[in-house]
């Protein structure tokens, strides 16, 4: 039964590799939101891909690399660049940032609650300076410092501790929606406006400043 099982992996294999690498790679990030690191056995990773145990290794060589790279796929997945150059409505153009910045957190946070529920035993598991959040926070920052030589934001304020007032406030709600309901009355979609509204309020780009 076994060696049916690698003869049936192998015409896979053959015909559609990349396919194949892509469901073992989603069999690997689902298992481990749902059990961490120890509960996401090579076994039951090759059960819930449809493929055979063999085929796992052939592909990524051990469990730590497979479970490596699948959260670091699961933890970049890209985010719409959505600040322009050229400032010209913060407001709009916050809300429309901080919007695709919460659904994809919302997208990936069962994976990352659980990696950050395991940092300190594998820390190497969350990718960091390439990291989507790393990146939007990047990119916030120069445009909040765009902001500032425009004259579009007045108030005296450091652009990092303004950049990681909003990214926090976006994440804990992304992350604690789900699991902390009576905190977060308003639909998501409300709450962020509301986010945005006292963000562009404190860094003076309100449109009753």
């Amino acid at each position: 039964m076994q060696a049916l099982a690698c003869i049936n992996d192998s015409a896979v294999l053959a015909s559609a590799p990349m396919e194949l690498r892509d469901k073992i790679l989603k069999a690997a990030t689902e298992l481990y939101a749902e059990t961490g690191f120890r509960g996401a056995t090579t076994r039951h990773i090759a059960q819930k891909a449809g493929v055979n145990e063999v085929t796992i290794f052939r592909h990524f060589g051990s469990k730590t690399a497979l479970l490596h790279e699948a959260i670091r796929c699961a933890c970049q997945t890209p985010v719409s660049d959505s600040l322009p150059e050229v400032p010209l409505d913060p407001r709009a153009e916050l809300l429309r940032w901080a919007g695709d910045h919460w659904r994809d957190l919302w997208t990936r946070r069962s994976v990352i609650r659980t990696a950050m529920g395991e940092i300190e035993e594998h820390p190497e598991l969350l990718p960091r300076e390439n990291s989507p959040s790393a990146c939007a926070g990047r990119a916030l920052r120069a445009y909040l410092e765009r902001l500032q030589s425009a004259g579009l934001a007045q108030a005296p304020f450091s652009t990092s501790a303004a950049m990681m007032t909003l990214m926090g406030t976006l994440f804990a709600d992304a992350m604690s929606r789900d699991i902390m309901a009576f905190s977060y009355p308003l639909e998501p979609e409300a709450a962020i406006s509301e986010y945005v509204d006292l963000f562009v309020r404190a860094i003076g780009a309100g449109t009753d400043q």
